[in-house]
């Protein structure tokens, strides 16, 4: 499809991301099906596929970044204060195919805050000027009020980063986007994560024979890669309290600790085992208990709970109900606490309590476009 298809951009959209709509036209065959990925993040954890041939074409190595030579946090973790008090969302823009038409036209749609116990819209995020609309891809700090989200450029445009602040009403700050990847294309997995003192971003993103965890600075852009062609496929990813290591859910590994402070950029290599992964139930999501001493991570859809040194069985500390629609993983967000996690299903928030399983719902009211499209992705 890559020769037949061919995108032709029409209109323009504002830098603040709402008022305008981006029409994709996708020119080929009469025979062929149309289909849009709004991003070269949409399928990242796929490798393309090598095209037809006689003999297997090699895969040139992508050079892994150094610049970053200490990828450890700078300092001590954002404290958390009771339990969250607010929900942010992102989601992807929203995508239309008009009858018969092989244009699809995108309307961009802002991040935004939620009240965490109502789902009340309390505020649309801003953009940062290139930005045309939110993306999927979200992170907070333990303390609630700090967040990265990523933004949506354009199609085959590089992804960008940004942060923001949260007053104690909720109302959000100015953007600040993160330097020093403008002229990446990030091919970026379905998780990022943020260190605790929210110095540092870790993400996972394909590469051409694999995958690989990236740490970048926020306040130069610096950046330090580890690479694998194990598996093409980083589904989780959380950060120490320390700030001196990541968990990651590998697909077809299991779930391990990098180790920050290994030298060289195999990331296999500088990760320590602590669950393999045995096929299904599906391995997903991944954190830290505020001690640091254990993980509390998905499988299929149940939250589990294992010592980081691996040397005592899994403790099933929930199991979540779901409509039979729903994904066979379950994706979540810890708050500072490490005692309420979030997952959505379609425009609905679930909030688990750790301590006694306990599960309450609340519909997430949206602001701009509400409700409409995929359900959000949601941090706290």
């Amino acid at each position: 499809m890559a020769g037949l298809i061919t995108l032709a951009l029409v209109g323009a959209c504002g830098n603040d991301g709402v008022d305008h709509a981006e029409r994709v036209s996708l020119k080929g065959r009469a025979s062929a099906t149309a289909t849009v990925a709004p991003s070269p993040a949409a399928f990242p954890s796929l490798p393309a596929p090598a095209a037809q041939s006689s003999a297997p074409a090699a895969v040139a190595p992508e050079p892994m970044a150094t610049s970053l030579s200490s990828p450890m946090a700078t300092s001590s973790p954002l404290p958390a204060v009771g339990p969250p008090r607010f929900i942010v969302t992102a989601r992807a823009p929203l995508a239309r195919f008009a009858k018969d038409s092989k244009t699809a036209v995108f309307t961009p749609v802002r991040p935004a805050v939620h009240d965490a116990t109502t789902g009340a819209f309390l505020a649309a995020i801003p953009l940062p000027p290139g930005v045309r609309s939110s993306w999927q891809l979200l992170a907070a700090a333990p303390d609630n009020r700090t967040f990265v989200l990523s933004g949506w450029t354009r199609p085959e445009s590089p992804t960008r980063f940004f942060r923001v602040h949260l007053a104690e009403d909720g109302s959000p700050s100015d953007p600040i986007p993160v330097p020093g990847l403008e002229g990446d294309p990030l091919n970026i997995g379905y998780i990022i994560a943020l260190s605790p003192d929210a110095t540092r971003l870790a993400y996972a993103a394909s590469t051409p024979g694999g995958a690989k965890i990236s740490v970048v600075d926020l306040a130069t852009g610096q950046r330090r890669d580890w690479s694998t062609s194990a598996s093409s496929v980083v589904n989780g990813l959380a950060w120490a309290p320390d700030g001196r290591r990541i968990a990651l859910v590998v697909g077809g590994w299991g779930i391990g600790v990098l180790d920050l402070a290994q030298q060289g950029s195999d990331l296999l290599a500088a990760t320590r085992l602590v669950k393999p992964g045995n096929g299904l139930p599906l391995l997903e999501s991944v954190a830290y208990t505020p001690d640091g001493s254990a993980l509390i991570y998905s499988t299929g859809h149940s939250i589990e709970r294992v010592p980081v040194d691996g040397r005592e069985e899994p403790r099933v500390l929930a199991k979540v109900t779901l409509p039979a629609d729903a994904s066979l993983s379950l994706r979540f967000s810890l708050d500072g606490t490490g005692r309420h996690l979030l997952y959505m299903h379609h425009w609905r928030s679930f909030r688990v309590d750790l301590a006694d399983g306990s599960t309450t719902s609340v519909l997430i009211k949206a602001g701009e476009h509400s409700s409409e499209g995929d359900s959000p992705n949601a941090a706290w």
